[in-house]
């Protein structure tokens, strides 16, 4: 086993409502990053402690 937890920390209906702040896209899910992803916008945005840090100068380039 990985030790990656596949569990999402960000409530499913959250989730539903959340968009990439660049694109406006839906965002996913990443279990092995641990962040939502933005697949139009090619971005991984990072969840602190179960919050959503969708600040494009946090997002790294997948």
């Amino acid at each position: 086993m990985s030790g990656v937890s596949d569990v999402n920390p960000i409530d499913p209906w959250l989730l539903e409502k959340l968009a990439c702040p660049v694109t406006r896209t839906p965002l996913r899910w990443d279990a092995v990053r641990r962040a939502l992803v933005s697949d139009a916008a090619r971005l991984a945005f990072p969840v602190r402690d179960g919050v959503p840090v969708l600040v494009v100068r946090e997002a790294v380039t997948v």
